[in-house]
């Protein structure tokens, strides 16, 4: 006890220490939101990868999935870093970076406000990550009840306001830089930690190969009769793996608080280096997690599924390591749920200060002004998860449950296609942008108030997601060649940024 303390203790104070370190860079609404812009690979990286995977990767879908697909769920950890992180950066990265410096915008909203000029239309993506973010941020408490409970005894309340407290206070009082350097250490965490807890689950049935024997002698004729099904190539279900794929991985492309840290990369080098780094991240965290999921049915003898659900899967496979170990997982992922909160709410409440409240309802908001709404809507949003989680907790309210598995859904849904069209391809129209938020985000709400009315395949909030996505990326053309050409002038000057000649060392380009 004294050993997990201590390094408690220790972690905490690294991440405050930090936090006022970098109120040099919260100076203003560039600085505190962005980071002036100048944030080096390594940095963007990890913020980009541990905003990715949080608790509910960890210890929700790692054991869900794992105990569904066996060890296929590891193709879960491949596509979020070969769609996830490689693509996203190659695809996204540097052009979201030109564009939304040549538009001034700083959050996902400004960005389609700037592109179409279209105040409305900035509101209402405002309002979508407003409403679907908030639910998202109270879902990252969920994996740290159980895990606090089995190493320290103490009450999952304490756990969720402490964790509150501290990661308001490090990005009230650093910004955006703050976020990013304790997102670089508690990726650093993350992955000793994962890699030490795979060993050490695989060291306790046996090592590799016999846990791999293990798992092709399970056999649940409730899901299939097939021999060896759970560690096989593609496991039990591949329509449905696929889906988790699609949503798990293509989705981050369309998050607000992902496509955000392209916003602050520093130059082209930094692209190219934190393309690399942000994929390697992406395979041992999130492979590593699925990976370790996926030997989750080695422990059926300790797990009651139907009583305590599949978040007990991963914390069962824990129970039995040693105290050193227990230290370790349990600042691993408080690592991932205090840095993808950052995110979120640094997010949240830079989106309604600048693009709802800002010109709206306060007319003149100066920059002190600015900043000083930011950091009270942090707390604010802070507050209202810590609420929602501790409702859900206490009184086991289904809804607000329900409507944290659809968020990631109706964000990406709502932004991915519109967003993705508006950096690549001139002939995107306003018309289409709405249809697609209107399309995700009412998709995702009737899926939670009218599930059993959907089709069997899309019943499932992660299924629905996936469909919202994809058919994204036919209605924005199709509604775009329908609807009203945009001013060939706004575009033109939107694009213009991508013509202009930059000079780069030989290295990079030959000379005539």
């Amino acid at each position: 006890m004294v050993i997990k303390v201590i390094l408690l203790l220790v972690f905490f104070g690294v991440m405050l220490g930090i936090g006022f370190y970098c109120r040099i860079h919260a100076t203003d609404v560039n600085g505190f939101v962005l980071g002036g812009r100048s944030v080096g690979p390594w940095l963007t990286a990890f913020a980009y990868g541990t905003s990715y995977f949080s608790a509910v990767v960890f210890v929700g879908y790692a054991g869900q999935f794992g105990w569904k697909y066996g060890i296929a769920a590891t193709w879960a950890g491949i596509g979020n870093a070969i769609i996830g992180s490689l693509l996203a950066w190659v695809i996204l990265g540097r052009r979201t970076r030109i564009m939304t410096q040549h538009l001034n915008s700083a959050t996902m909203p400004q960005f389609f406000g700037q592109r179409f000029n279209s105040t409305p239309l900035k509101i209402g993506a405002s309002i979508i990550v407003f409403i679907f973010l908030i639910p998202y941020t109270a879902s990252l408490y969920n994996g740290l009840s159980r895990l606090f409970g089995m190493a320290f005894n103490i009450d999952y309340s304490v756990c969720v306001i402490v964790m509150a407290v501290l990661t308001g206070i490090y990005v009230i009082a650093g910004g955006y830089m703050a976020t990013a350097i304790n997102d670089f250490i508690q990726g650093i965490i993350m992955i000793i930690g994962i890699v030490a807890v795979i060993a050490a689950v695989l060291s306790s049935k046996g090592g590799f190969m016999e846990a791999l024997n293990g798992l092709a002698q399970v056999t649940d004729e409730s899901v299939s009769t097939t021999p060896g099904i759970f560690n096989s190539f593609f496991g039990p279900d591949p329509l449905n793996l696929l889906f988790v794929v699609i949503l798990t991985s293509l989705g981050t492309w369309g998050l607000p608080q992902m496509v955000q840290k392209f916003y602050a990369i520093k130059d082209e080098g930094a692209i190219h280096k934190g393309t690399v780094i942000s994929t390697i991240f992406a395979l041992i965290v999130a492979g590593g997690c699925y990976f370790l999921g996926g030997f989750g049915r080695l422990f059926s003898d300790q797990i009651d599924i139907a009583a305590n659900g599949y978040d007990s899967v991963v914390p069962t496979m824990l129970s039995g390591l040693p105290d050193i170990l227990i230290a370790v997982v349990v600042i691993l992922v408080l690592s991932a749920s205090m840095s993808t909160l950052s995110s979120l709410v640094l997010t949240s409440s830079s989106t309604l200060t600048l693009d709802l409240l800002k010109g709206h309802v306060i007319k003149d908001m100066d920059e002190k002004r600015q900043l000083l709404i930011i950091r009270a809507l942090i707390v604010v949003f802070i507050l209202i998860s810590v609420i929602l989680a501790l409702i859900q907790y206490k009184s086991n309210v289904t809804f607000i449950a329900q409507l944290m598995g659809v968020s990631w859904g109706a964000l990406a849904g709502a932004f991915l296609a519109p967003f993705l069209y508006s950096l690549y391809w001139k002939k995107t129209t306003k018309a289409s942008c709405w249809v697609c938020f209107i399309f995700g985000s009412v998709l995702m709400i009737l899926n939670v108030v009218a599930r059993s009315a959907f089709p069997a395949v899309i019943q499932s909030p992660i299924n629905c997601g996936a469909v919202a996505m994809l058919a994204g990326m036919i209605l924005v053309p199709v509604v775009s060649l329908l609807t009203p050409k945009p001013d060939s002038k706004l575009v033109e000057d939107a694009f213009a940024c991508y013509l202009k000649t930059t000079e780069v060392p030989q290295k990079t380009a030959l000379g005539k």
